[in-house]
C-alpha cells in the first residue's frame, strides 16, 4: 500500500431529534394532557489512534464521515433513541487540525487514544416540558440541533526512537534491514527508499526500540529539491539520530566531510530543533575496503570534521559493528528515560499547593 502522511476529511456529527407534540387520548380520560417525548441526541464523531494502521492511504477514498442522528421523540412520553456515536480509526503519531480555523485539535501519540471531533446536536423538547399550571395544553416544542461539521486536516508524524539522515545510497535501508525485520527495498541508485520505513530493533529480552529510515537527502532539501524533506517531520519525534556515511562514494571527487555539513545545514534549515537533537555518526560501507584502509579514510574524516559525537563504524551489508550499534543505541534510549523521568519528578517537588512552579534556590 502506497503510504500517505496527509489527508483532508469532513467529520459531520448526528443531528438531534426533534421533540414531539403530543396528547394523551385515552377512554374515560377526557383531560390526558400533553405527552409529547423529547428527541433523542445525536451521535458524535471521535479519531481514535490505533497501532495497527501505519499510514492515511485509507483516507484517500473515503473523505465523508457522518455519524447517525437521533430518532424524534413520540407519544406517551417517549424519548427518540440516541444517535449512535462513530469512531475513526487513524494511526498512532496523528496530528489534527481544523481547516477553517487552522486550530490544532489534538495530537494522537496513544494506542486507544481517543478524541471527539464534532459533537453530535441536542435532542429538541417535546410539548410535555412547556406543561405549566396557566398552559395545560402547550403545543410548543423544540426542533433538535444539528450536529458539527468540520473539515479535518490529519497529519502523520511517525512515532520512532531512532532517526535515520543521510545522502542517497548511503545505506539506511540496508541497515534497517540489518538490525529489524523491515524489509525496505535496496539497490544501486540513488533514492530507492520513496518513502518512511520502520523496523522494530530487538536488543534482549523485553528491550527494543523502533528505528525510522526516511528518503535520502540532497543540497537544497530545505527549499523542495529531492524527496527528503517531505519526510523529515518524522523524525521530529526521534529521541536520537543516526547520521549515515558512505566512506567511499560512487564519485571519487565527492568530498564526505562536506556532504556531512550539508545534511547537517539542511537539518538546520528545516528545523533547529531537529537540528539540535542528539545525533551519532555512523560510517558506513567498511567493507568496500581494506581494514588499513578503512580506518585510514576514517580518521582523515573525523580529523576534517572535528566531530565531538560518538562515531561507530558499521558495514549494513556484512553486519560488522551493527550489534554494538544497536546496543549502544538501546542503552542510550534506556538512559535518556531514566533522565526524563528524574525531571518529571524534579519538576512535580518543585510544585507548591496554589499550582504554580517555584526555582530551587527560592526562599
Amino acid at each position: 500500500m502506497r503510504f500517505v502522511d496527509e489527508a483532508v476529511v469532513r467529520v459531520r456529527a448526528g443531528d438531534g431529534g426533534n421533540g414531539c407534540m403530543g396528547f394523551r387520548r385515552e377512554k374515560y380520560v377526557p383531560f390526558g394532557g400533553p405527552d409529547g417525548g423529547d428527541g433523542g441526541a445525536g451521535g458524535s464523531v471521535y479519531l481514535v489512534a490505533n497501532s495497527g494502521i501505519n499510514t492515511l492511504a485509507d483516507f484517500r477514498f473515503k473523505r465523508k464521515f457522518s455519524a447517525q442522528n437521533g430518532e424524534a421523540g413520540s407519544g406517551s412520553n417517549c424519548t427518540g433513541k440516541g444517535g449512535d456515536d462513530l469512531e475513526v480509526l487513524v494511526p498512532v503519531g496523528t496530528i489534527v487540525r481544523d481547516t477553517d480555523t487552522e486550530e490544532v485539535l489534538g495530537d494522537l501519540t496513544r494506542d486507544g487514544q481517543r478524541m471527539r471531533v464534532a459533537a453530535g446536536g441536542r435532542g429538541g423538547l417535546g410539548n410535555t416540558r412547556f406543561k405549566s399550571s396557566t398552559n395545560r395544553a402547550p403545543r410548543k416544542t423544540i426542533p433538535g440541533s444539528p450536529g458539527e461539521v468540520r473539515n479535518l486536516q490529519l497529519e502523520l508524524k511517525l512515532l520512532a526512537d531512532v532517526g535515520l539522515v543521510g545522502l542517497p545510497n548511503a545505506g539506511k535501508s540496508t541497515l534497517i534491514r540489518a538490525m529489524s525485520a523491515a524489509r525496505p527495498k535496496v539497490a544501486d541508485y540513488p533514492f530507492t527508499t520513496l518513502y518512511p520505513n520502520l523496523g522494530v530493533v530487538r536488543v534482549g529480552d523485553l528491550r527494543s526500540f523502533v528505528m525510522a529510515d526516511v528518503p535520502g537527502l540532497i543540497e537544497g532539501a530545505a527549499e523542495g529539491a529531492g524527496l527528503g524533506i517531505r519526510f523529515l517531520k518524522h523524525l521530529q519525534r526521534t529521541r536520537l539520530l543516526l547520521h549515515l556515511v558512505d566512506i567511499l562514494p560512487p564519485d571519487p571527487e565527492q568530498d564526505v566531510a562536506k556532504d556531512v555539513r550539508r545534511i547537517s545545514g539542511e537539518l538546520e534549515k528545516f528545523s533547529p530543533e531537529l537540528a539540535a537533537q542528539e545525533r551519532w555518526l555512523v560510517i558506513n560501507k567498511l567493507d568496500q575496503l581494506s581494514a588499513e584502509d578503512a580506518e585510514q579514510a576514517c580518521e582523515r574524516l573525523l580529523q576534517e570534521l572535528q566531530w565531538e559525537g560518538p562515531v561507530f563504524k558499521i558495514s549494513g551489508l556484512s553486519g560488522e559493528g551493527v550489534q554494538a550499534l544497536a546496543q549502544a543505541c538501546m542503552n542510550r534510549l534506556e538512559e535518556k528515560t531514566l533522565e526524563e523521568k528524574r525531571a518529571e519528578g524534579m519538576a512535580a517537588e518543585t510544585k507548591v499547593p496554589d499550582g504554580t512552579a517555584e526555582t530551587a534556590d527560592a526562599e
